[in-house]
């Protein structure tokens, strides 16, 4: 059975709140904040999303330990954290203090790494419009970058099953 939710979306910035206020909490706009009802579907344990491999467990004994296969990610700091580039089929976690730069700098990446590589940036947080006005003030023009505010782990899974990227940025 489905369940409504209710969140309140600001028609200035598309941040969206769990309850309404006179003022945005984001840009700051008054009177800006309008009820959406979102409608979630109840999903089973039997109807969600499973990744579906062939891989199986290997012995220690077995495993080979030839050298990572590392990409730049365009910003030399950031290489140099990350030990020489990023690793292909690795996770790297970002981490650090709420406005400390988090976001400016994955985005900033998203915009210097290699332009052929399809990229998937998710935000459960920021709006679509955030990002791409934080986007265009930073001069990050890519059309391999897709752009996905989404807090749904079935559709964002979902969505790189469909898109394929290179790159995910959640």
């Amino acid at each position: 059975m489905a369940k409504n939710k209710t969140v309140y979306v600001c028609s200035e910035c598309g941040a969206e709140a769990a309850n309404w206020a006179g003022k945005c909490p984001s840009c700051g706009a008054w009177n800006s904040l309008h009820e959406l009802a979102i409608e979630s579907a109840k999903s089973s344990r039997r109807n969600a999303y499973r990744y579906d491999s062939d891989k199986q467990a290997k012995r220690l004994s077995e495993l080979e330990t030839t050298k990572e296969i590392r990409f730049t990610t365009g910003i030399s700091e950031l290489n140099r954290v990350l030990g020489g580039g990023a690793v292909v089929g690795s996770l790297s976690l970002v981490g650090g203090a709420p406005g400390i730069g988090k976001s400016t700098l994955l985005l900033q990446m998203c915009g210097a790494v290699n332009p052929d590589y399809k990229i998937l940036y998710i935000s459960g947080e920021e709006s679509e419009r955030q990002l791409k006005l934080r986007a265009d003030r930073l001069k990050i023009f890519n059309d391999n970058l897709f752009i996905l505010a989404e807090t749904d782990m079935d559709h964002i899974l979902k969505t790189i099953d469909r898109l394929v990227p290179d790159l995910v940025i959640i």
